[in-house]
């Protein structure tokens, strides 16, 4: 093996034990949360520091157009990538040998991208360290297995289980649902415990063919790498058994829709104690503003949490998803949700997420709410107690909506970068315009000859 392999994480050097590695994928997140970057024989990776990609790839929409940002010309000057080693991690469904590494993000002075999204959170990660804080998170992540779609018009079904039948719905917890579809969460296993990945759990959810799947919990950025990671990795097994699987938030109508749940703590650094917990165990004041931060800035953020004009499908009364932002202990039916915990273990998880929206950009809005309460030392409304679906909805309803909060939320906007959201907002705003311009089937179907 060349010398620079001798860096590589524990679990890419047992990868690579008794093989020749072919290639090497120098990847990163674009807005959308999808792969880009290049593919090199490993040969050449091993002889260079750096390569280039114009910054235009964070410009791009979902369908592959461009944006455009008022008052700046389109010259699309490369920025400089250079291997984040740590990240190294196999492509165990490759053909070839192969590793991937995501990659840091400079502009050619040396200075962070501003608006590359792994760049974005590490922002709000630092700004959480210079008040002596480490944020700690647990995303949870759902999504569909489905049969194979190649027609955009015809509407999507689950997945036909090992017992010749279509996977049902309404078996949240069910064992034997879940092993309707073994030999895809077997090559799931396969392929985290190739890439070093620690799953903390596999469970089948409400929707047909829908899988819920729980990561520990750590370090913002090393677990938005994973996200990013798994999401390419549960496709890849997906395919190997004939279905796809879909991280969209609402894909099948009349079922429920997949969320990205965030679980926040927020650790003191000097001390290694959870500043949510006094040191009696009780609830302290730090808690309940993060809570109240929550509630201040999650409707400015959710433009970030729900960034297509499918995720507010989920966002309906009692079916699985939160309507407003009401907190409650222990109480499922509200946005934000003190789960059951000891004083060390005492955090919030915010269920608004969709977990259609690109990790690194909703682990950090919602990190960025969180943070904000904590500066400005507001408290929350009282705790909900009930049935939050009773009450009123109080979150954005479509895109539109979403991004007039997003633009004039000055303090969130300070925290994430101005010069990111700016992008952001041209990107969605331009997505959001190409959707209009679709006419749906309910449309042909009802008003084509009824008005």
């Amino acid at each position: 093996m060349a010398d620079w392999t001798d860096t590589l994480p524990d679990a890419a050097l047992a990868f690579l034990e008794g093989r020749r590695l072919d290639e090497v994928e120098c990847i990163v997140a674009d807005i959308a949360g999808v792969a880009r970057g290049k593919a090199m024989p490993a040969s050449k990776f091993g002889k260079q520091t750096h390569f280039y990609l114009p910054n235009s790839i964070f410009l791009q929409t979902i369908t592959g157009d461009w944006a455009s940002v008022e008052g700046e010309a389109f010259t699309e000057p490369d920025m400089i990538l250079t291997p984040d080693m740590s990240t190294a991690t196999a492509a165990p469904w490759t053909a070839d040998c192969t590793l991937q590494v995501i990659h840091d993000i400079m502009d050619q002075q040396g200075n962070p991208v501003p608006v590359a999204p792994r760049n974005v959170l590490r922002r709000v990660v630092s700004l959480f360290n210079e008040q002596g804080w480490k944020p700690i998170v647990a995303p949870e992540m759902e999504f569909f297995l489905v049969a194979r779609n190649t027609d955009p018009a015809k509407a999507i079904e689950p997945p036909m289980g090992r017992s010749g039948r279509r996977a049902a719905a309404r078996q949240a917890y069910s064992m034997s649902a879940i092993d309707e579809y073994g030999p895809v969460i077997d090559d799931i296993y396969d392929f985290a415990e190739a890439q070093g990945f620690e799953i903390d759990g596999i469970l089948q959810e409400g929707g047909a063919g829908q899988i819920e799947m729980n990561l520990r919990h750590g370090d913002p950025v090393k677990l938005a790498d994973e996200i990013f990671f798994f999401k390419r990795l549960i496709r890849e097994a997906a395919l190997r058994h004939d279905c796809f699987a879909t991280f969209m938030a609402k894909p099948i109508q009349d079922e429920p829709g997949s969320a990205m749940h965030i679980h926040h703590s927020v650790v003191d650094i000097a001390t290694g104690q959870n500043i949510f917990s006094l040191p009696d165990g009780g609830e302290s004041t730090a808690f309940l503003h993060f809570i109240a931060g929550m509630q201040t800035h999650m409707s400015s953020a959710i433009a970030l949490l729900a960034p297509y004009v499918n995720s507010y499908r989920r966002y309906v009364r009692d079916f699985a998803a939160p309507i407003n932002l009401e907190w409650g202990r222990d109480n499922r039916t509200t946005g934000l949700r003190v789960p059951v915990s000891d004083a060390a273990g005492r955090r919030l998880e915010n269920r608004i997420a969709g977990m259609d929206c690109n990790p690194y950009l909703g682990i950090a809005a919602s990190l960025a709410c969180g943070y904000l309460g904590l500066m400005e030392q507001k408290f929350p409304r009282e705790e909900f107690r009930g049935d939050a679906y009773d009450s009123d909805e109080d979150i954005p309803r479509n895109v539109s909506e979403a991004l007039d909060l997003f633009a004039t939320n000055t303090a969130l906007r300070e925290v994430l970068g101005e010069e990111f959201c700016t992008v952001y907002a041209a990107v969605k705003e331009l997505e959001y315009k190409e959707f209009l311009q679709v006419i749906s089937p309910w449309e042909r179907e009802h008003l084509l000859l009824n008005v």
